[in-house]
């Protein structure tokens, strides 16, 4: 079993607190990658790609002026650790981004969110040994089914194998990013939160560069407002967020990490709707209250 006990005394609500603010800054992905799509043709994969190599030496510099000439230090027993996070995570953005084209965003952002923290929660339990408890059940529960009804969707047309094997992308990116939910635990206590963060981003860079050359849909002729997105969505929703949601898990189980990140779409809905123009329909608020009911549950536990 692989020890995830926190080294820090900080109230579990406040982690949890980091961890939400991580979720909506998130959030802002979505409205951020709808307008870079309007600047120019951009494709999914080649976006992932620049978000983590933007993120890469932004988070370098900064966990430099941070953390001091010790960045680099990782214990001999971590570094697997570190290489299975940034694996799975370069996994996660393929898979993810393979799901959208076979099934289309909703389906695929339904499948792989709401999937992703049954998963953690089934390898907590085997592999940190955190236990489940009827509270967290319920909030578990209900945020995936508040989730559902808030992302809605259906697939696109098309054939069962088709849509067979978007599904199974899909599931495949909800695996990943449990992968990435329990090593972070498991790495958060240990660390200050940019260290892991970074080298997990730069080495999910140096995977995905291979795939995104092959693929030939690497957009470069971005303009200066398009640059601009682009810098943000390497700097402001991975780099900053990932730092805050590593500094939450170290109070916060990998479980509870999972079913709070849930709130990611409920930050891209409230966007859509402010500033796109987008209305929310009376099934999608009542997935809303679901989803907030269930938080207010796992605060009321801590």
């Amino acid at each position: 079993m692989i020890s995830s006990k926190p080294t820090t005394k900080a109230a579990p609500n406040q982690g949890m607190a980091f961890i939400i603010a991580a979720a909506l800054i998130w959030g802002t992905i979505g409205a951020s990658v709808r307008l870079l799509y309007t600047q120019a043709p951009a494709d999914p994969l080649g976006v992932g790609f620049l978000r983590l190599l933007i993120a890469a030496p932004a988070l370098i510099l900064l966990g430099w002026a941070m953390v001091g000439p010790h960045f680099w230090r990782v214990q001999r027993r971590d570094l697997w650790v570190v290489a299975l996070m940034g694996s799975t995570f370069a996994g996660y953005q393929v898979s993810y981004f393979a799901a959208i084209a076979h099934i289309g965003v909703a389906a695929a952002v339904m499948i792989n969110i709401c999937s992703a923290p049954i998963f953690t929660a089934i390898l907590a339990r085997i592999f940190l040994g955190e236990a489940l408890s009827r509270m967290t059940l319920l909030a578990l529960v209900g945020a995936v089914l508040g989730t559902a009804m808030l992302v809605g969707g259906v697939p696109q047309q098309g054939t069962l194998n088709v849509l067979l094997t978007g599904a199974a992308l899909a599931l495949t990116a909800g695996f990943s990013y449990s992968i990435v939910v329990l090593t972070g635990r498991v790495l958060a206590p240990r660390y200050h939160p940019i260290q892991p963060i970074t080298l997990a981003f730069t080495l999910g860079a140096v995977l995905l560069a291979p795939v995104v050359a092959l693929s030939g849909n690497l957009y470069l002729d971005y303009t200066a407002w398009g640059w601009g997105i682009l810098i943000y969505l390497g700097v402001v929703p991975t780099a900053i967020a990932y730092v805050l949601y590593l500094h939450g898990m170290r109070t916060t189980s990998a479980t509870i990490t999972a079913i709070l990140t849930l709130l990611e779409p409920l930050g891209s809905t409230l966007l859509a709707i402010l500033f796109l123009g987008e209305r929310l329909a009376p099934f999608g608020m009542v997935g809303m209250m679901l989803l907030l009911g269930s938080m207010g549950l796992l605060y009321k536990k801590a």
